[in-house]
């Protein structure tokens, strides 16, 4: 869910910038540790605080919001 997620928020170079500056991520950070808790559990955090992207991104990857949040609470563990 949470790999799914990521290759929502990069489709938009403006929402991948946000994602960078937000989350403190780096394309090398995402390149070798893709798979990572920390990192996929930051990239759901990030969609989590913003709730246009939430609902955005839970649209596009046809779950509920309530689903990327439940996924970012199991990777956040």
């Amino acid at each position: 869910m949470a790999l799914a997620a990521l290759g929502w928020v990069l489709q938009d170079d403006d929402r991948a910038q946000r994602l960078l500056s937000l989350t403190g991520l780096t394309p090398e950070i995402l390149r070798e540790r893709l798979t990572d808790r920390g990192v996929l559990a930051a990239v759901l955090e990030f969609l989590a605080n913003h709730e246009p992207d939430l609902v955005l991104a839970a649209d596009a990857l046809n779950v509920a919001p309530e689903t990327l949040i439940e996924a970012h609470r199991s990777l956040s563990q």
